[in-house]
Parts: C-alpha cells; structure tokens; sequence
C-alpha cells in the first residue's frame, strides 16, 4: 500500500492506516475498536434494574437506591454514579422529604372539616390541603 502523498492530506499518521489495513486483510472489516473510553461501572443490565427499583420504590433516596444495586450486582457503586443513572434515565436523584407526621386529633379535626366542606358544597370542589398550626395543634378555620 502505497498512499503516502494521500495522508498528509487527510492529517493521519501512517501507522493508524497500516494497522487499519491489516486489520481489513485479515478481517475483511476496517471498523473502529470497542471498548474506548472510560469503563463504566454500572453495566446496561444494573442500569435497567436501578431505574426500575426507583420507579417502585419512588421514596427511595439514591443513597439507599446505591446500597440495594450494591447488594445486587455484588460490587460497589458509588452515590454519584447511581444519581447520573437517574438523570440518564429522566428520574432525578431524591433528596429525603421531612414531613410532619400528624397526631390523632389532627388526622380526625382534618376528616370533621373534610365532611363539613363535602356537606356544604353543592357541586364546588374544594381542595383538602390545609395549613396546620403545629404551635396551637388547631386547624385553621376558613381553608
């Protein structure tokens, strides 16, 4: 093969098409290598198995969602790598929400206000989110 005068041209050190054209006569196929760049830790299998726990299990923070796809493929997987699988996958990583469990007396103030505002409306929805006073442990009135 004697093409010299072509590769400057093209900017390509000779030795690339010396081994591009061996690779073609003993192959019959000049196609790039796999496998180039950096290795990934997940493989496409744990991936589907970790979006598919976090579509589930939606409360899962990414660090609990790391130590059961750990626990699974047997191997390590960082927190980081587990929430760029979510954002690949459209599913943000999870931050844990803190919310204020109510008491008993709330959960029964919230259902007698809840049939109050039913039996009242005619035919007007009305929302059922209401703003606790967790001070005064009261509902309220007028929301």
């Amino acid at each position: 093969m004697r093409c010299v005068g072509g590769l400057s041209e093209l900017n390509v050190n000779h030795s690339v098409i010396h081994r591009l054209w061996k690779h073609y006569q003993r192959d019959q196929n000049a196609s790039r290598r796999r496998g180039s760049g950096r290795r990934r830790i997940t493989t496409t299998a744990g991936d589907r198995y970790l979006l598919q726990c976090a579509r589930r299990r939606r409360t899962l923070t990414a660090r609990q969602l790391a130590s059961q796809l750990s626990a699974a493929a047997g191997r390590p997987t960082s927190l980081q790598s587990v929430s760029r699988r979510l954002h690949e996958g459209g599913l943000f990583a999870r931050r844990p929400n803190v919310c204020a469990h109510l008491s008993k007396a709330h959960v029964r103030a919230r259902l007698h206000w809840a049939r109050e505002v039913g039996h009242q409306s005619s035919g007007a929805t009305y929302s059922l989110r209401m703003s606790l006073d967790l001070t005064s442990r009261t509902i309220p009135d007028g929301q």
